[in-house]
């Protein structure tokens, strides 16, 4: 996390999240979206930890990004158990729709990039309509390759937005932000992963219930059971941060 950053924050193997509430990472938003330099918020989670523990390109990555906000369920549970807790969990499906909301009366832009094509014009429509006052600046499909980096960033700095959504999967939209995020000059830039596809109306976020317990993610596995090799990497972090828990919050 950058340095001038002074919100309090727990370190989780090195990385700096963030110990703000929902409505105070609000506030702290809006404050960056005013300073109108580049910002990257990455909704960090036990598999984006892990990840970044065994690559060091993406343990780079996240360690850049000015703001991590505790997304998993996981991570909250790991700062407390290791004594050092969070306000609560602040998902990054829910700070969408709050920034959304807070643009009406704040003017913003907003861009969206990522998904198949008929999510995102899907995805664009109904935002516009669940939030008439936030300006839908421009969206695009995920599905373009380095080769068209340029043409994408260009894009963009043309639409000139305040906050950039990019939907294109855990492992491609941080490191793309990361890499390009100065050029794209964009005041919010954070990555979104399936919230497009639950905003168009493809999948279902688990129900309030499932939430509370802190099991969205056994929903989603209930629903996807495509996704359970990804999903064996959440009790490898709770073993590891039980096995570790003197020296995870250590700064490294």
């Amino acid at each position: 996390m950058n340095a001038s950053t002074t919100i309090p924050t727990v370190p989780i193997y090195g990385l700096n999240v963030s110990k703000l509430n929902m409505d105070d990472t609000v506030r702290h938003v809006e404050h960056l979206i005013k300073q109108r330099q580049p910002n990257q918020i990455i909704t960090a989670n036990p598999i984006m930890i892990m990840t970044a523990l065994e690559q060091p390109h993406y343990m780079q990555v996240m360690q850049n990004a000015e703001l991590l906000v505790p997304d998993g369920a996981g991570l909250v549970w790991a700062a407390s158990t290791c004594g050092q807790p969070v306000a609560e969990r602040v998902a990054g499906f829910d700070l969408l729709h709050r920034l959304m909301d807070l643009g009406q009366t704040r003017g913003w832009k907003v861009y969206l990039l990522g998904s198949s094509p008929d999510v995102i014009q899907d995805t664009a429509a109904r935002l516009q309509s669940l939030y008439p006052g936030t300006v839908i600046a421009g969206y695009r499909d995920g599905f373009f390759g380095a080769d068209q980096d340029a043409e994408v960033i260009a894009a963009i700095r043309e639409a000139n937005p305040d906050i950039l959504f990019v939907a294109r999967g855990l492992d491609t939209q941080e490191p793309w932000i990361g890499k390009y995020k100065h050029e794209l000059g964009v005041p919010i830039m954070m990555g979104v992963g399936g919230s497009f596809d639950i905003i168009s109306g493809r999948t279902k976020r688990a129900p309030v219930l499932f939430q509370k317990m802190r099991l969205e993610w056994f929903y989603r596995l209930l629903k996807e059971p495509h996704r359970y090799k990804r999903m064996l990497v959440l009790p490898k972090f709770a073993v590891k941060v039980l096995k570790d828990k003197e020296s995870v919050t250590k700064v490294q």
